[in-house]
């Protein structure tokens, strides 16, 4: 259950942080129709800590949560006035708080090799149970449509090529990075699993945990990539 590693981890900072910037707006304006304008937001799959970041210079309190050592080490430089766990959302402590996210396919990674629709489903439950009233759950999810077959793309001192295997069920992406090091190169290798679900099955596991659901393809102004699903889920308040 290692997730990300130091040299994927910084690439996906320095060259695939713009979905999370760009989402930032659209998420802000989520929370802010559902009333909450403060609060504790807990961050699943918190990465580098761009979205943690943007919550705490909005006013609100932050707990971050990543299985990546790597990406826990990044966060806590990013956004010091958060708190960051590293852990996996399966079994990570929810507390009380007023709206959870989730962005970027964070329910899709195996690193937790229990990771399952079943036990996706129980999670569901327990974010439930640890929002305020009137808290919502935002997330978005790779679907099986989801596809990227071969790509390369580079920065002034990485570069990385992916190779992505779909499957019925299951997308296997494969990646090979260099990053400068001194003046020479490291080459490291990774090979993530991700277990893909259907949009129509997460929503029905998210009504039957209590949730009121509405789907999106986008956050704000910033869709989504072609084959994922995102959810706003609200615990209804107390009557």
């Amino acid at each position: 259950m290692r997730g990300y590693q130091p040299d994927l981890a910084y690439i996906h900072d320095v060259g695939f942080g713009d979905f999370s910037r760009k989402a930032g707006p659209g998420l802000l304006a989520i929370l802010r129709r559902a009333g909450i304008r403060r609060g504790l937001i807990v961050d699943l799959g918190c990465g580098s800590g761009i979205w943690a970041a943007e919550l705490i210079r909005s006013g609100y309190d932050v707990v971050g949560i990543d299985i990546s050592r790597a990406m826990i080490k990044l966060a806590r430089k990013r956004a010091p006035a958060a708190r960051f766990v590293k852990a996996s959302f399966l079994s990570a402590r929810l507390p009380r708080c007023d709206a959870v996210t989730a962005i970027g396919e964070c329910f899709n990674y195996t690193f937790d090799g229990r990771n399952s629709r079943r036990e996706l489903a129980r999670f569901f439950r327990r974010v439930y149970r640890a929002l305020r009233p009137g808290g919502v759950f935002i997330f978005d999810i790779a679907e099986p449509e989801r596809a990227l077959r071969r790509a390369h793309a580079q920065g002034k001192d990485w570069a990385i090529l992916f190779e992505a295997v779909p499957g019925r069920d299951l997308l296997i992406r494969r990646m090979t990075t260099f990053r400068k090091v001194g003046k020479l190169y490291r080459r490291s290798q990774e090979t993530h699993r991700l277990r893909l679900y259907r949009g129509s099955d997460v929503a029905g596991e998210l009504r039957a945990a209590g949730f009121a659901v509405r789907g999106l393809r986008a956050y704000g102004r910033m869709p989504l990539p072609s084959g994922n699903a995102a959810f706003v889920a609200a615990k209804r308040r107390s009557t």
